[in-house]
């Protein structure tokens, strides 16, 4: 639930046993500062590719993770500290950055991880013919690098002070040049980083080993010896999974945590960026009308939706970003109401006072929304009819094709905000189906992307352009969507992170 673009990706073609043999001598041993921390197995997601580059869902980032570093990595209020990189600077004109790269370090493979490496990894990541952070990269001209200084110089084709954010995550994931040049597609299976850990043995659809990595530039904040990864359990069988031992961390439905308390798990609640959302293609009838989307917006009762799905650990949000995140605007906290009464006045505007039939489209796992959904909109005089489709062709048909008007789906955030933009209302979005970016969104972003991110004008720009886009594009934002995570007792509290799940500290007795 609430997952975006993890929807019906297939499983990793190959055999049924994989053996990642990521490491030479320096990814055996344990080393002083870190360790002894024990295993932990964790029920999470099966990832569609171990090579950032052609990882085809965002989910995916929280795995890949375990394998692999960033030039930057984000904090716990979503914000680009250092990682692989110790510092970066833009030049005065931002249309360049110099990151300096840590001293000493290596790939799991032994290759050295240096300023060329750095290089290559990221040009591969703009040039591949089958990279998916293509795009991300788009404005990196050229890349020089300078293995003496440590440096890794970007030259932008226009003013970009996002970067430090975008290489947070999958774009900016490190990978050895020594596997990719010897056996590109190989990565899929066979992750060659500079993370925490490196995969030992990977058994798609079943299971992932991962032993830690003594040559992580934060090695002493790793305190797990070993890491074993398996798909995530049905809700019905989670509490059961954690209580066999057969799994150590899960995330669990908001319907389970009473009774995970009950069972004596430790249940931590934690916010993320993931936010349900109905998608509107107003390319399509009867969205071509924006009366019709601002009746639409009127009629959801978005509290006792958020109630009803997430046992009240959600909240209401009518934006992408949730509360507390520099991008959440306050001027658009309520702006669309609950109000029935409006919605049926604009309906009638827009020629459909005696009613309106519209398909819903929804997977298996949003069904009980879409049928909640269905109930408020019935209230207004449309009657929805609920199209279920399977979850492995909602990547095609929702997300390439855009053929469907109106559909269940949830945005998970993006590590940059200008990124989160893109995918959302971009012209060429993934969750844009109309294809249509207001040109007042345009410039507003282009004002974001011009201001550093440590400006203190940075904050009204960035909020400046969510209240462009939720007043002007037609997506329904619905409520937000904490990560919701049961442990055993013996597993330590685990951090608190809006983006991707990190595991610094974390220790099982």
């Amino acid at each position: 639930m609430g997952r975006r673009g993890f929807l019906g990706l297939g499983a990793l073609a190959g055999s049924s046993l994989l053996l990642a043999a990521c490491g030479g001598g320096s990814g055996s041993g344990v080393a002083a500062g870190g360790g002894k921390g024990g295993t932990l197995r964790w029920g999470w997601s099966e990832v569609t590719s171990w090579d950032p580059v052609t990882s085809s869902a965002g989910w995916d980032v929280h795995a890949l993770s375990l394998a692999y570093a960033a030039l930057t990595k984000l904090d716990e209020k979503g914000n680009p500290v250092p990682a692989l990189a110790e510092s970066w600077k833009y030049n005065s004109a931002g249309n360049q950055i110099i990151f300096v790269i840590r001293a000493g370090l290596t790939f799991s493979d032994g290759t050295p991880l240096n300023a060329t490496a750095v290089r290559k990894s990221l040009e591969r990541g703009r040039d591949f013919a089958g990279s998916l952070v293509a795009a991300q990269l788009v404005d990196v001209q050229a890349i020089t690098a300078d293995d003496k200084a440590r440096t890794v110089t970007l030259k932008l084709s226009d003013v970009n002070y996002q970067i430090p954010s975008l290489l947070a995550g999958k774009t900016g994931m490190i990978v050895s040049p020594t596997a990719f040049e010897k056996d590109s597609k190989g990565l899929a299976t066979k992750p060659v980083g500079a993370g925490p850990f490196r995969l030992t043995a990977y058994v798609p659809n079943q299971s992932a080993n991962l032993v830690r990595f003594p040559g992580y530039w934060d090695n002493a904040n790793i305190r797990l010896d070993a890491f074993e990864l398996y798909p995530a359990p049905e809700a019905a069988t989670a509490i059961a999974s954690l209580q066999s031992g057969r799994l150590d961390v899960a995330q669990i439905p908001a319907s389970q945590v009473s009774a995970a308390k009950s069972a004596g798990l430790e249940v931590q609640i934690i916010p993320s960026l993931v936010t349900t959302v109905l998608d509107v293609n107003n390319a399509m009838k009867p969205f071509d009308d924006p009366r019709v989307v601002e009746a639409f917006k009127h009629a959801i009762d978005r509290s006792a939706l958020a109630k009803t799905q997430t046992f009240g650990y959600g909240v209401v949000n009518y934006q992408p970003f949730p509360p507390g995140y520099v991008g959440h605007s306050p001027d658009v906290e309520n702006a669309f109401p609950y109000d029935p009464e409006k919605a049926k006045k604009l309906l009638a505007e827009a020629g459909h006072a005696t009613g309106l039939e519209v398909p819903l489209t929804t997977t298996g796992t949003t069904t009980a929304l879409a049928e909640q959904v269905q109930a408020q909109l019935a209230k207004v005089g449309v009657k929805i009819t609920i199209d279920t489709i399977p979850a492995a062709q909602a990547t095609q048909l929702m997300y390439i094709q855009h053929s469907k008007a109106f559909a269940v789906d949830g945005f998970a955030g993006r590590d940059s905000a200008v990124q989160a933009f893109q995918v959302l209302f971009g012209t060429a979005g993934l969750m844009n189906p109309g294809r249509k970016t207001p040109p007042e969104l345009s410039a507003a972003l282009n004002r974001v992307r011009e201001t550093p991110l440590d400006d203190p004008s940075y904050p009204t720009a960035l909020q400046a352009a969510t209240k462009i886009a939720v007043e002007k594009m037609p997506n329904i934002f619905l409520y937000t969507q904490p990560r919701i995570l049961a442990r055993k007792k013996s597993v330590s509290a685990l951090g608190s992170y809006l983006v991707v799940q990190r595991f610094e500290g974390v220790r099982v007795s």
